[in-house]
């Protein structure tokens, strides 16, 4: 990329953060209430989301070879259990994370 395409881009990747930092207070005023459809996404769509990432992670473990699927779920055992003793989201999935890699690295 030539200097001219590499700031280009940058100021697309900066305006387009920009955009979608501030086009929910350019939409929904703080003086009317927000949309309950809006409310409704903002509960349901966190737990779609984690539930498509865990069917994602999930989708090529093969239980018949291998390790059979045990690295993964040690790792999922360990995520429900930080989760539910420090019900820390972050902790949880950086926990199952390091757990994974470190099973897969030097124990399978």
């Amino acid at each position: 990329m030539t200097l001219s395409q590499q700031i280009v881009t940058i100021a697309l990747c900066a305006a387009g953060t920009m955009l979608t930092r501030f086009l929910p207070f350019l939409i929904f005023s703080s003086k009317k209430p927000t949309p309950k459809y809006v409310q409704y996404l903002g509960k349901a769509l966190p737990a779609a989301i984690f539930g498509m990432l865990v069917v994602y992670c999930l989708k090529n473990v093969n239980v018949f070879a291998g390790s059979h699927g045990l690295p993964e779920l040690i790792s999922i055992v360990i995520v429900i259990a930080l989760h539910l003793w420090k019900r820390q989201m972050l902790l949880s999935v950086a926990g199952g994370t390091v757990c994974y890699m470190l099973l897969v690295q030097f124990v399978f």
